[in-house]
């Protein structure tokens, strides 16, 4: 049984591949916050992208996976924080790149532009790659400035 969670937040736009990959992921083992939204009524996503930020910098979710229509509003909005780095993904490659170069810790997903089987392969991609370390470690520490 995998004891990784994973939170979990989308739009409108995402609320039906949110839908089908939590099942997925529920029944791969994986613990999930979903912080919504659970509709296809317009919403707007920062109201969703927060708490799953919350959730990784406050101890309750390893990794995140946020949706919207173009992925760039939730990757911005979650990119805001200290400590997150999300990276938008439309293809494995990407994902496995964002994990490996840059511990990524929050899958950003633009739905419009993906299948449902382009997400699961691009989720497992995200969630089974490591990040690489070596070299990548020191740009890593340099992606959160300390301000003076």
């Amino acid at each position: 049984m995998n004891t990784i969670t994973i939170a979990i937040g989308c739009d409108h736009a995402g609320f039906t591949m949110k839908s089908e990959l939590l099942e997925v992921l529920r029944e791969k083992g994986f613990q999930i916050l979903d912080f919504g939204t659970h509709g296809t009524d317009s919403v707007d996503y920062p109201d969703f992208v927060h708490p799953v930020v919350k959730a990784i910098l406050n101890g309750n979710a390893y990794m995140g996976i946020i949706m919207c229509g173009s992925g760039n509003g939730v990757a911005i909005t979650a990119n805001k924080y200290k400590g997150i780095r999300a990276a938008l993904c439309w293809n494995e490659e990407i994902a496995s790149l964002a994990r490996l170069h840059n511990d990524a810790n929050i899958l950003a997903l633009p739905v419009r532009f993906i299948n449902l089987a382009q997400l699961h392969s691009i989720v497992g991609q995200f969630l089974n790659t490591p990040f690489e370390g070596g070299r990548h470690a020191g740009r890593v520490c340099k992606i959160d400035p300390e301000q003076d």
